[in-house]
């Protein structure tokens, strides 16, 4: 069977610009990281094809490499689960948001590179985005603690897992300093999350102290009149965060009467959630009684 050259050049052409017509970026919120520090990444598909695009029945629709740029080897520890189907119309965007952190071994300072590819199952084809890179940096270790995490409720015949909790100091983008909290194994050679706490001054000496739930309480100072009082669990969540301000005695970290950490001195800023709402005339219902 004889083909006409132009049908066979069209065809060519269409499965080489195909992919162009699905445009993929990665976007990172920040671009220096701790070693396992989590790394949310949002991939953004935006489809120009002028046809519908279905996305997600295969478990392989979205995949990620990772690269340091002097060669190392990132190990990949397994598959990104990127499941959840979608439809894409023409000219629309879509993000995917995921945490690459459980995935790759990051645990080497250095700069490194993220691509994201898309496969197009209509097409049988790929598109991929550009290299996106940031920075694995190294921090300074201001404080630890090891601690016994509290033992299931009934269970009292075992002894405690030992974790420890580390705040660290990072210089990011050279610029500004922030405050993380690392939670691991005693040895560190787990760590099952690590999680920044905030900006610092250079010249803060954070406060710690563990409550009888071992929860790490940290209060430090985060510019010239403001401190930050964070609370973390034993899972390495921030569980509480609040500001308070230095005026006419500075905060600090006190043990209560009943050995609950609180914080003395200073006042608490009201968190915007807090501020009572006000409703406009005609939504205040009328009082019991009040003439219409």
């Amino acid at each position: 069977m004889k083909f006409s050259p132009f049908i066979v050049g069209l065809t060519l052409l269409t499965l080489v610009n195909a992919p162009a017509q699905v445009s993929v970026e990665v976007v990172l919120d920040q671009e220096q990281f701790l070693p396992s520090e989590s790394l949310p990444v949002a991939v953004r598909i935006t489809n120009r094809s002028g046809q519908t695009l279905h996305f997600g029945a295969d478990a392989k629709w979205l995949t990620f490499n990772v690269e340091s740029t002097d060669g190392f080897v990132v190990i990949k520890n397994s598959e990104v689960p990127v499941s959840g189907e979608f439809d894409l119309d023409s000219s629309q965007m879509a993000t995917k948001h995921v945490d690459l952190a459980p995935y790759f071994a990051l645990s080497r300072q250095g700069r490194y590179n993220i691509i994201a590819t898309v496969r197009i199952k209509e097409w049988n084809a790929q598109a991929a985005s550009p290299a996106k890179e940031f920075d694995i940096i190294n921090g300074a270790k201001l404080w630890t603690q090891d601690f016994g995490l509290p033992a299931p409720a009934g269970v009292t015949n075992q002894a405690p897992e030992v974790r420890r909790y580390s705040l660290i100091e990072a210089n990011y983008l050279r610029s500004q300093l922030r405050l993380y909290a690392q939670v691991s194994d005693e040895s560190e050679a787990r760590v099952f999350k690590i999680s920044a706490v905030g900006p610092m001054v250079s010249f803060s000496e954070p406060e710690a102290k563990l409550d009888r739930l071992s929860n790490l309480h940290v209060l430090y100072q985060s510019g010239a009149h403001a401190f930050i009082y964070s609370v973390i669990n034993p899972g390495g969540d921030i569980i509480r965060r609040e500001v308070f301000d230095y005026l006419n005695s500075r905060p600090r970290l006190n043990v209560d009467d009943n050995g609950g950490i609180v914080v003395v001195g200073g006042v608490r800023r009201v968190a915007p959630g807090e501020l009572p709402q006000v409703k406009p005339p005609n939504e205040v219902p009328p009082q019991s009684g009040a003439k219409p």
